[in-house]
Formats: C-alpha cells, structure tokens, sequence
C-alpha cells in the first residue's frame, strides 16, 4: 500500500470548487452526491447530465444555446457535442476586463512585464484588427515560433477571436522541425521574435525564419517582435513588420467575435515527431474549452484570486492549458528560459517574488533540482503555495517524497498525465481527495479511463494499457489532410475498436489512484513479463551517484535485454561496486526481471524538446535502425552516445 502523503482540512474541502460543483450538481439533479469517487461515478454513468453541468457551472460564454449535449455516444470516434451551440474560445478566455493582472513575463534575466485584464483585451483587439485588415479569416491557420511571453499569448487570442486557427513552436527547433510542422498547414500569418535567452546566451530567430520562409510559400505577413534587441534588423525578411508598426493603425475597441460551432478548429498541435513527421493533431474550441475549465476549476481548485505558472514552452500542449487559466480570471504566470539559470533555485525565486500558489512542472524538472540539493521551503518564501502539478513523465515516489520534504509539507501534489493527444487529462488532481506516493490521485471527471489486460479485460490492481472507454469532448476532431479518418483511427482505435488506446502502461489503484508505468510502446518484455520503464528510473535516479538514466530493452538470441544506460555525477565512475548497488537496488525493490543484463555510461540523455525521454531512438539506434526526426529531440547529438557500442555485442 501506498504511503499516505497528505490530505486535505474538511476546511479545504468545504471551500474547494469541487465540493461546489458536487452540491450544484446535486441541486440541479436531486443527487446525494458525498464523495468524489461518487461523483466520479456518476459523471461516467450521465455524461450527458455530466457535461451539461460543466457547461453551466464554468459558465461557458456563448451566442446561441445547445440544442442537445451529445449524439453517438456509442461511438469513438463519431459522438459529437452541444450540437447547434455557437461559441467563441477568445471570448470566454476575454471575459474580465478589469485592472486584476491578468498576465506576468519573466524573460531570463529581465524585470518582470505585466498586463491587466482590461490591458489584455485592448491590445487583443488590436491585433485582431490588424489581422483582419490583412485578410485572416476563419479556418486561416496563424503561427507563433515565439518564446513564452505576453505577445504569444495576445496573438492566440487575436486570431481565435477571428476564427482563425492557431499553431505554435518553440523558437528552439531547428528549422526542419519547424517545416516538418507548419509546412503540413501551409500558415497565412507567422508571428515571431526577434530571438531568445536561455542559461544566460542570446539567440537568433530571425536567420532560421529567413531560412523558413521559401519553404513556406503561403506566409503573406512575418510580425516580429523586438525581445533580444531593441530594435531589430528586418532588412533580410522581406515584407516583414515589427510588432508595434503592425498594430499602429488599429486603435483599441469593442471586439466582435466570430461566433462557431462547437467543434470548430482551434489548434493544431503536433505529435513528438521523434519516430517519423509528427502528426497535425487538430483541436476544436469547444471541446478544449469545457475540458479546460473542468480540469482548471475542479481538479485544480483554480479561483479569481490564484496565482498560477506552468513551466512550459509554447510547442508543448502545457502552454495551451495553461492559458486558459484567463477563462477562470486568474494571474498567469510565463516564463521563458532556462529554469537553472542564473541558479538552480530561479524558479522558486520567481515563485517567491510572484506570490505563485500553482506552481506547475515536469517530473525531470523536480528530480534535478533535487540532485541539485536545491531546498525550496527553506531558501525561499513559499508561503502562498498551495499546489505543485507535474507532468511529461511519470514522478517519482522519490520526488513525491522530495516535494513534502523539502518544498512544503501542506500542499496538495498533482501528479498528472494525458497529452497532446487530447490536449488534457486522464489522470490528475483531486483538491479533496489525499495524496499517496507514487499515485495520481484519480481519474478526470467524465472520462472513463480504463486499464486493459492483454486479454482486452478491464482489470484493477493491475498493470495495463490505458484505455478510455467512452467519448469526451476533448478528443481530437482528427489529423489535418486526413479527410477520411484513417490515420487518426489507426492511432488510437484499430487496436481496441471503438475504444481510446492512449499508449501508456498504467495501474488503477485500490485508492482508485492511478500510477503511470512507462510508454507502452517502450515498454520491456525480457522472457515475456512486460516491464515499465518507470520502474526501472524509480529506483535507479534515487542513487546520488547517477544524475539520469534510460533503460530499453535490446533484442538478444531470440529475447529482449534490459539495457540500462547511465549519466554519473561529476567524478563518479561505473566501478564493479557501483554497478552491483545499482542492480541490487533495482532488484530489491521490484523483481529479478528488471535488473539490467548491462550498465553502461553516457555523458548525456535524450530528450524531446518537451522534456520527455525518447527509448525508442535510443532502441533505434542500438539496433542499427535510423531515427528519422532528430529535430524533434532537444539534444539530438546524445544518440550518438548509443551507435557502435561493442559492449552490446556479447
């Protein structure tokens, strides 16, 4: 059984949007809803009542009402939502306009920028205008290759407000990886900075843009903004125009805000991309809307007086939710740069500084500065905090066991998980419910989240794959340049017909918790016994000799290996001694199986540029297979750590 970790006051619970929504939704059903495992119940058993009660209590702003809240519910893919609803997703996320800051940006190594509301929205309406006036209309796809910051988000907003689909990258991919994106949604409008800071060095957007650009023959109008330099040298872009020249003509006003249907495009989001050209996920704004606003105000208890961040870049679907934190009137918080520079403790500084009370992250991010022997609660005031999310892997119990340590021991910890996939959660917090280590604390409202056995059985207790299965809204409305279906049905649904197969190897708990094993196509099958990697990670990266690792299993006389590789501390060597307490530790705490059959040093691990660990390039590259998109990893240079090692040959 799991440890305990924390729970909440009935005072916490009593005030909590969650206990709210279960008297609401009591009232308006003549329920005696008590608990949230009920009411969890309940919203899988009703989705229909379920998500007509959502709608209601976030207060989902529209023009025209629905006409019924759900049809072909049977089927996945093909239910559709709050039919004949037309909406606007800007609007609901510029619904206040008040002098309450709305947005804070901290650029590494620069005085924090602020927005209130009302600010927000005159300068949305702004730009909106000036996209209007260069023809952007709905269903035009609109691009950001920004940094973090203010602009990015007044951009979104403008061209959603008009319709206009948006899509973004980080400024940090190389330019195929930017091409093998936007290059499938041929962009009307890209907006970009001049550049960006990350560990204290200045970087050039405008050359890869320059490079960009005759690849991307549909651009009519580059918006750049002036952030590495005052005043940027356009001369190179041809038709460019910085940001404020752009928005000259257009004075502030009213807004008009075109309203759709609910299933209308918003997003196009993309796949890792590391295993071939990444998928263009398209998302509609009804569907990210209600899902946001469940997973905002009822999993993580947001309100109008919250303060909350998300370490996150623009090409990672965190950046997408985060920003619907405007629709719940709360301060949100972007940062973009390194979040170990000028020192390993930047972000809780800036947590300290900003009177940050969610303060949202990935896993990797919280086992480094642990190794990094940062003690948040001790050299910074985290006194407003009350909620630690983390995602992009599965956390550690080490780290669940660091956060109550060393950042504070009352708050509640949301590990959770989903994905770009679905722009959302299966899995994640519960602000009434108690936190155990190791577990995310429960599945989402509304979604029937499942673990299958190889049999197709529903099992708990139990290691399998994650399944959903009943419709959401959220779910992608499919791939672009996919008009019949097929590569979106082949990602998700030609596994378990008629049900979500999400790729993740996972446990549904006693506490009817969840714990998150791995990726099940990275998952490890020495002698047929299916294996997590995340269990493997768990107890290797508490060693204070190894800084990281990645463990892939190598095909080996007619069976799998585990291979386990490792990046030591500074000074430390893989002795004898070393590599015996590392399969000891291994071996003590899971099984025989996941003992490594080889350890093996590299200087370096890879990642996507989303933080996530990539096993199979790595499992790519110890076979001899090639890695067809390199672009997609943050530091692609690692595999070749892995090519050629002799060691894997006996």
């Amino acid at each position: 059984m799991s440890q305990l970790l924390w729970q909440p006051t009935p005072e916490q619970i009593a005030a909590s949007n969650m206990t709210a929504f279960m008297q609401y939704v009591n009232r308006k059903y003549q329920l005696f809803i008590q608990d949230y495992n009920q009411l969890y119940q309940w919203s899988i058993d009703r989705p229909a009542d379920f998500w007509a009660a959502m709608w209601e209590f976030g207060g989902v702003i529209f023009s025209r009402p629905y006409s019924r809240v759900v049809t072909d519910l049977d089927k996945m893919p093909g239910a559709r939502w709050f039919l004949d609803a037309r909406l606007n997703f800007a609007q609901n996320l510029l619904r206040y306009r008040d002098e309450q800051t709305a947005l804070i940006f901290q650029g590494e190594g620069r005085p924090a920028e602020k927005i209130s509301y009302a600010g927000l929205y005159d300068l949305v309406s702004r730009t909106a205008r000036a996209l209007e006036a260069l023809g952007v209309k709905q269903g035009d796809r609109v691009v950001g290759f920004m940094p973090n910051m203010i602009q990015t988000v007044v951009a979104m907003l403008a061209a959603t407000s008009l319709g206009a689909i948006w899509s973004s990258c980080s400024p940090d991919f190389g330019i195929k990886g930017v091409l093998d994106r936007f290059g499938q949604i041929a962009p009307k409008v890209l907006f970009t900075a001049d550049g960006y800071f990350y560990g204290g060095k200045v970087f050039d957007s405008l050359e890869r843009v320059r490079g960009l650009l005759p690849e991307l023959p549909s651009i009519e109008k580059v918006v750049v903004v002036p952030y590495a330099q005052p005043e940027p040298d356009l001369c190179a872009l041809p038709g460019a125009v910085l940001w404020e020249d752009f928005l000259a003509p257009h004075p502030a006003g009213e807004m008009e805000f075109v309203q759709l249907p609910f299933d209308h495009p918003l997003y196009i989001m993309y796949s890792s991309g590391t295993t071939g050209i990444p998928k263009c996920i398209v998302h509609g704004a009804g569907g990210t809307l209600i899902q946001h606003l469940k997973e905002l105000l009822l999993h993580t208890d947001l309100k109008r007086s919250d303060t909350i961040f998300y370490y996150t870049t623009c090409g990672w679907m965190m950046w997408n939710w985060l920003v619907s934190s405007l629709a719940v009137g709360a301060t949100v918080v972007l940062y973009d740069g390194s979040p170990f520079h000028p020192h390993p403790g930047a972000l809780f500084e800036m947590a300290e500084k900003q009177g940050i009370t969610v303060f949202g992250t990935s896993a990797k991010y919280l086992a480094a500065v642990e190794k990094e022997g940062v003690r948040p609660g001790k050299q910074y005031d985290l006194s407003a905090l009350r909620a630690v999310l983390s995602t992009g892997s599965p956390l550690s119990i080490e780290s669940f066991y660091y956060v109550y340590r060393e950042i504070k021991p009352d708050l509640q910890l949301a590990s959770i998980s989903g994905g770009t996939d679905i722009i959302s959660c299966f899995a994640l917090g519960n602000p009434t419910g108690p936190v155990y280590a190791g577990q995310l604390q429960c599945r989402g409202l509304g979604m029937k989240v499942e673990a299958f056995d190889e049999q197709g059985r529903s099992v708990l207790g139990q290691k399998g794959e994650l399944v959903c299965t009943m419709p959401f809204p959220s779910m992608p409305l499919g791939f672009w340049n996919d008009p019949e279906g097929k590569k979106y049905r082949a990602a998700y649904f030609d596994y378990y017909p008629n049900v979500w197969r999400h790729g993740d190897y996972v446990e549904i708990t006693p506490q009817n918790g969840v714990i998150i094993y791995g990726r099940s196509d990275a998952t490890l099958n020495p002698g047929g016994v299916r294996i997590g990697t995340a269990e493997i990670y768990r107890q290797v990266e508490t060693l204070p000799e190894v800084l990281d690792s990645i463990v892939v299993g190598q095909d080996w006389q007619g069976d799998v290996r585990v291979i386990l590789f490792v990046k030591l501390a500074p000074g430390v060597e893989l002795t004898e001694e070393l590599q015996h307490k590392i399969r000891r530790t291994i071996r003590e705490n899971t099984t025989p199986r996941h003992v490594p059959a080889k350890i093996l040093t590299v200087p370096d691990i890879p990642y996507t540029i989303n933080g996530k660990k990539v096993e199979l390039a790595v499992r790519n590259v110890i076979h001899g297979q090639p890695v067809l998109n390199q672009d997609a990893l943050a530091n692609p240079e690692a595999l070749a750590y892995f090519a050629g090692r002799t060691e894997l040959e006996s």
